[in-house]
């Protein structure tokens, strides 16, 4: 039976201890709708795309959305009566919805899990729930969900192998608040300490080591993604005289790569640092909640010389918003935690208001799908990255999969605009499709029977040739004119 999140541990905690719609045509026109003339705007060329050069490598930046924004205008002194402004915003939220369906068809490039449903909640939308403050104190606002958020961290807790008395832990925003709140705890542990973190990690690691002014050391990696522990040794041995924060990834942005844990701490160790001269911060955005459920993966566990751990909600588990999980050491916390008589209450998150339902959102997946139903979507995924990594090879298209993940790494698409439609990550001369319980077979199959015909426009009589990414995917995984 799948076990399910026990809210019973509120009283300890808080007081103490189908078919498918019509598609919208891809020249929507909100201008058709909005009486009034958009403000001019600078356009960066006629495609509306934003150039920047990284190095010499030159990459596009999305359409200006100026473009196409939906303006703000003032309601009629008779719409009271007339109701013309209802229906005005009725059709523009429903050629929204039309585009949203369409939209969401073609989603590929981003770790989201877009099949859920949480009609059962809708009625909770009348009420603007916050949960301010520390999770287990309650503040004088009573419209809040700690409970929820409580049980959630609770189910979490025994996930990561930590007592409830030995955790302190929070609903975020999203995947990027977790890591900053990790790399913030880790820094006030060791204000001199030196933060070292692969160069495949998020990109909100170093927006961490900007914001909070800390040495940041970026770690090479092996092919795979992974943190290259030869030369994290190296950049260790050069500042053995600071603490070490170090960012281990549990499947890193673009390849998925999962770090070694068990790895980095053995380095740790053989170069003379001992437990109370480094912190640990798990990213796990997306693989830290699959991760549990793969056979042989590393285990992420407290009962390792970690401080803290994050994962998003939205990703995964599936949420109608970006939210997340972040759990870290109760020894850690007294460090950030103030008491803010305002709220009659602790603080030791980031934000102050905090998104009081998207605990709830959480609570009511994880008790519908518990552990058991969490292991079946995570075989689904990677069943069916494999079956697409194994159709893209036999098309002679570059690609590769890393073995605990659900990320297909390939060649990127040579079109723009077959990027865009499908909603692809693309880094370089690679792209990537995450695999999530929201993409299907049928799914895989349209993609991939698009990407081949376009591919036989695009590289047609020999005119231009697919690009080489063993420099990315390793020489055995490109199917390049040179090492097919």
């Amino acid at each position: 039976m799948a076990q399910t999140v026990q809210v019973e541990a509120y009283a300890n905690h808080v007081n103490g201890g189908g078919g498918m719609s019509e598609i919208l045509p891809i020249a929507f026109d909100p201008a058709a709708v909005v009486p009034e003339p958009l403000p001019p705007v600078a356009v960066a060329d006629e495609a509306n795309e934003t150039k920047q050069k990284i190095g010499e490598r030159e990459i596009v930046l999305g359409r200006n959305v100026h473009t196409t924004c939906l303006e703000v205008t003032e309601p009629e002194a008779n719409d009271e009566f007339t109701g013309d402004k209802e229906a005005h915003m009725a059709g523009i939220l429903a050629r929204y919805m039309k585009n949203l369906i369409e939209r969401t068809k073609h989603h590929l490039g981003y770790p989201y899990n877009l099949d859920f449903d949480y009609g059962a909640l809708g009625q909770l939308q009348h009420f603007s729930i916050n949960n301010l403050g520390d999770p287990f104190i309650e503040s004088n606002y009573g419209v809040h969900s700690r409970q929820f958020e409580v049980g959630v961290l609770d189910w979490f807790a025994r996930l990561w192998e930590i007592e409830k008395n030995d955790y302190w832990g929070y609903i975020t925003n999203c995947g990027t608040e977790g890591n900053l709140h990790g790399i913030l705890v880790g820094r006030e542990v060791f204000p001199d300490g030196v933060l070292y973190a692969s160069c495949e990690s998020h990109y909100s690691i170093f927006k961490a080591a900007r914001m909070y002014r800390m040495e940041c050391e970026k770690v090479d990696t092996l092919m795979s993604g992974e943190i290259d522990c030869a030369d994290f040794k190296a950049k260790l041995l050069a500042n053995k005289d600071k603490p070490a924060i170090i960012n281990v990834n549990i499947g890193t942005t673009v390849k998925g790569a999962v770090d070694d844990l068990d790895l980095v701490i053995t380095t740790l160790e053989e170069n003379g640092f001992k437990h109370d001269q480094f912190y640990i911060h798990c990213d796990g955005a997306l693989f830290g909640l699959m991760i549990p459920f793969v056979k042989r993966a590393p285990k992420v566990s407290f009962k390792k010389p970690i401080g803290s751990v994050s994962v998003s909600g939205h990703k995964f588990m599936g949420c109608p918003m970006p939210c997340g999980v972040q759990i870290a050491r109760m020894e850690h916390i007294n460090v950030l935690s103030r008491n803010i008589e305002y709220l009659a209450s602790r603080d030791a998150t980031i934000m102050g208001s905090r998104n009081g339902h998207a605990p709830i959102f959480l609570w009511y997946t994880l008790n519908r799908k518990g552990y058991k139903g969490f292991q079946k979507e995570v075989q689904k995924c990677l069943r069916n990255a494999h079956y697409l990594k194994d159709r893209l090879l036999d098309a002679g298209i570059s690609a590769m999969l890393n073995e605990l993940s659900s990320t297909v790494v390939f060649e990127r698409p040579q079109d723009e605009e077959f990027v865009r439609r499908w909603q692809l990550a693309c880094q370089g001369n690679i792209a990537h499709v995450v695999v999530m319980p929201s993409v299907t077979i049928d799914k895989l199959n349209d993609f991939l029977n698009e990407l081949v015909e376009k591919r036989s426009t695009w590289y047609q009589a020999g005119k231009a040739q697919p690009p080489c990414v063993a420099a990315d995917l390793g020489s055995e995984n490109c199917a390049c004119a040179r090492h097919k």
